[in-house]
């Protein structure tokens, strides 16, 4: 009598055969698919179906972003101090920042720049242009830029309406 260990090796019905199979002319190379793109009219060569086309990508047109309002509104006498800035033997930019500053947390930073940064927001009002740091925009976005001059000092004023809290003496400010 035969155990189940000295019987042949079958397969039950149930359970397909993965093995490879191997060519009958050929018993010790497997069957080669080639890689070819073209189908072969002669019924001996391998066959290969060729590859579906790329699914197209849509053509859709990127959209601009382009604000309705200026970030910053220049009064004319502003206008007038940038446009003489502008008009100057060696015309020069101003780029407003703030800068963590004072006794209320920020304070705003002007400084003079040849041309604009890479993500620097440009202003432009009347012939006048400001750039605006991306760090700062969005204490800034809805300002009003004037020139002020007195008896003691010309100076940009800021009328910021973001500003929740501001210093006594109107260096620094909050926004919340």
């Amino acid at each position: 009598m035969m155990s189940a260990l000295s019987a042949p090796h079958s397969h039950p019905p149930s359970i397909p055969d993965t093995r490879q199979h191997r060519s009958p002319q050929h018993p010790s190379q497997p069957v080669v698919v080639p890689s070819g793109e073209a189908v072969s009219a002669d019924a001996a060569s391998p066959q290969v179906a060729a590859r579906p086309p790329p699914v197209p990508k849509a053509t859709r047109p990127r959209p601009t972003i382009r604000s309705t309002k200026a970030a910053l509104s220049i009064t004319p006498e502003a206008v007038l101090r940038l446009r003489a800035l502008l008009n100057a033997p060696t015309p020069q930019l101003i780029r407003i920042g703030v800068r963590n500053k004072g006794c209320a947390g920020l304070s705003y930073n002007l400084e003079y720049v040849d041309k604009p940064g890479k993500f620097d927001e440009v202003v432009e009002q009347d012939g006048a242009r400001v750039l605006i740091d991306s760090k700062a925009l969005f204490s800034i976005i809805g300002s009003e830029m004037d020139w002020k001059e007195d008896a003691l000092s010309s100076k940009f004023v800021f009328n910021n309406p973001n500003i929740k809290d501001a210093c006594g003496c109107g260096e620094s400010f909050t926004v919340a």
